[in-house]
């Protein structure tokens, strides 16, 4: 199976070198690569430890600030697959996460940005 793109031949889908670079982007802290390894396990989940691994890849993720790892969690939980407590954890790792990222300087940069775009 290939997918056509742009109208320049066929292009194969490799699955292991995607997880390959997923998992190295991951290891080196980015949380989209993070969340989509839990996509891929979560797609793989007729194993109950691949399901485990992607909850985990979510958390992990939402600690690194990734909002939609965090929605990720809260569509599980309101099925009933995961607990309110993870989902908990979840919004908790997300929020010290985005507040980590609050600072003096960062907030009045971003007054100057505004002030400028105003005009």
């Amino acid at each position: 199976d290939g997918e056509g793109w742009e109208g320049e031949g066929v292009v194969e889908k490799d699955e292991k070198k995607k997880i390959y670079h997923l998992e190295e982007a991951s290891i080196r802290g980015h949380p989209s690569a993070r969340r989509n390894l839990g996509i891929d396990d979560l797609r793989n989940s007729n194993e109950g430890r691949r399901f485990e691994r992607a909850i985990k890849h979510f958390i992990i993720a939402a600690n690194l600030g990734d909002a939609e790892s965090v929605d990720m969690i809260k569509q599980i939980h309101e099925m009933g697959a995961i607990g309110f407590e993870v989902y908990a954890e979840a919004v908790r790792g997300y929020n010290a996460a985005v507040d980590a990222t609050k600072s003096p300087e960062r907030e009045a940069a971003e007054g100057m940005w505004d002030k400028m775009r105003k005009k």
